[in-house]
């Protein structure tokens, strides 16, 4: 089994969301979460405010960041492996990769969103 860490912003109203179902599917308990909102990651290379910008995790010990993350995680959870596998080829994860930067536009928004979703 690969070795996968997962660093997220816990302080986004979005994030959370997505990892608690990550988690849930991950009975197998491959993934390390790492809520970078709340720990200062002292194994990662990158700086708090790169890791709270973008997505990044650690397969195998390579780090990896936006759409490459997301597809590793992926692959780390049984249901979810073969969109993971799909997304490892260079051609497909350029594609996933240009859909990242087009959702990382309107995050802002969605989070503004989610925050008045959620003081209701």
């Amino acid at each position: 089994m690969s070795e996968l860490t997962v660093w997220h912003d816990g302080s986004c109203p979005l994030c959370p969301r997505e990892i608690a179902l990550v988690r849930r599917l991950d009975r197998r308990g491959a993934i390390r979460f790492v809520d970078v909102a709340a720990d200062e990651p002292a194994d990662c290379p990158l700086d708090r405010a790169e890791l709270l910008a973008r997505f990044h995790a650690r397969e195998n010990g390579r780090l990896v960041g936006g759409a490459a993350a997301f597809a590793a995680m992926w692959r780390a959870v049984p249901l979810l492996r073969p969109l993971g596998l799909l997304f490892r080829g260079p051609i497909a994860l350029s594609l996933l990769e240009r859909l990242y930067r087009q959702f990382l536009r309107v995050r802002p928004r969605l989070q503004r969103l989610a925050h008045r979703w959620e003081r209701r």
